[in-house]
């Protein structure tokens, strides 16, 4: 049975270590609890999901598609057309009069049109963010798929039953404070969860097209074939879009530390070029190996640590102006 404890005034009694302890398993559980319905209610819209998560692979993969890899098919094609008609004719015999040299040229042209008309065609589906065959997501294991689909259910479940997490998360923080601080914990759960789900979406809409799209071309550079697998795609996004989304939180952060006394906005300010360089790590081991990405995290979470000095800022200003007032 989950039990959650009544938050007491510190004032008059202090929670132990059991307690606290206590208090964590029944948050954990309520918060899987509700994870667990979210994703479940995700496994029926799963294939919704999963086109909504490969936009950003459609749309860099059009885009590669466009300006490198069908010029070099249309070449590699017409060249191969060329090259057959032209010995073809080589080896006609001009006695022979059962073929006919422009019936051959014929067929020539006929067969540049078709060349030309397909990769016409590859080009407007790729436009329209509808991928040819061989440049679409693949899967070399037989539960390749399955495991793709449930692993883009659970991080769809976790962002749906986002607020209900979030709740559970700053409840327990909250079971620590005073009465007077706990109003600052509620209200963070709306904007942790706000801050979550943009941030999740601004790597899928924004950075992973961009990180993609370097990798396609960096693969051309070195002249590898970018064939990459459902799953391993689905890994990439689904972890960065966590990453991401945790990184957005750092604001409400820096903002209940402040306004509980734990840290002060002059330490922030002294800090902040260890705070930077923390960033550059956890943006280095937190992303893949490449300097698109990293910058990437960077950047937004070093101006979100920013935002939260300034929100501390805001608030300590309004507060000092209402203890004036009431003076």
């Amino acid at each position: 049975m989950v039990k959650i404890r009544k938050n007491l005034d510190p004032a008059h009694c202090t929670m132990s270590l059991g307690d606290h302890l206590e208090e964590l398993r029944a948050r954990l559980i309520l918060a899987l609890f509700g994870l667990t319905i979210g994703a479940i209610a995700s496994m029926i819209f799963g294939t919704h999901i999963l086109g909504f998560i490969e936009r950003p692979y459609v749309m860099a993969m059009g885009k590669w598609l466009h300006a490198e890899e069908t010029p070099r098919i249309k070449s590699e094609m017409t060249t191969f057309v060329d090259l057959f008609f032209e010995t073809l004719t080589a080896q006609l015999d001009p006695n022979e009069s059962q073929i006919d040299p422009r019936r051959v040229e014929f067929m020539r042209k006929v067969s540049s049109d078709a060349v030309n008309a397909w990769i016409e065609k590859t080009r407007i589906a790729a436009g329209n963010k509808e991928l040819p065959t061989f440049a679409r997501l693949q899967t070399l294991a037989p539960a390749e798929a399955f495991v793709a689909y449930m692993k883009v259910s659970f991080i769809a479940g976790l962002i749906l039953t986002s607020p209900w997490v979030f709740y559970q998360i700053w409840m327990f923080v909250a079971a620590g404070l005073y009465p007077a601080e706990r109003k600052y914990v509620h209200t963070a759960i709306p904007f942790s969860t706000a801050l979550f789900v943009i941030g999740a979406l601004f790597f899928l809409f924004i950075i992973a097209p961009l990180t993609l799209g370097f990798f396609l071309k960096f693969g051309d550079i070195v002249g590898t074939a970018s064939n990459w697998t459902l799953q391993r795609y689905i890994s990439f996004v689904t972890i960065l879009m966590l990453v991401f989304g945790v990184a957005f939180q750092t604001p409400i952060a820096i903002f209940i530390l402040v306004r509980t006394g734990l840290v002060s906005i002059a330490t922030l300010r002294t800090v902040r070029k260890y705070v930077l360089l923390g960033m550059a790590f956890v943006a280095a081991v937190a992303t893949p190996p490449d300097v698109v990405s990293m910058v990437s995290l960077l950047v937004p979470l070093y101006a979100l640590y920013e935002l939260g000095i300034i929100l501390a800022l805001f608030a300590e200003k309004k507060a000092k102006q209402k203890e004036q007032r009431a003076t």
